[in-house]
């Protein structure tokens, strides 16, 4: 069961590269000024360290707008689902 915390944004690694919508970045920007994030992103923690596959826009505009946090759905999973999601 995943729950719902603040990660610091410095501590989340993106193993995989991902393309922007510089459009639709700087619309969640201007939305997560105006009233929050609203969708956490989801993680995965593995032996202490915390991988994002997804949220990509979102973890974008929370780092372009200076948070030193982000809320993330954390799942803890072992190496061998960490390794799913690299092949």
């Amino acid at each position: 069961m995943a729950k719902v915390q603040n990660i610091p944004i410095h501590q989340i690694l993106r193993p995989l590269p991902r393309q922007n919508d510089p459009a639709k970045v700087q619309a969640l920007m201007a939305s997560i000024q105006e009233i929050g994030l609203q969708e956490p992103i989801d993680v995965l923690e593995v032996d202490g360290f915390y991988y994002g596959f997804s949220g990509c826009h979102r973890y974008e505009a929370c780092s372009r707008l200076g948070h030193e946090t982000i809320k993330c759905r954390v799942r803890t999973a072992p190496r061998a689902v960490l390794k799913q999601h690299l092949a």
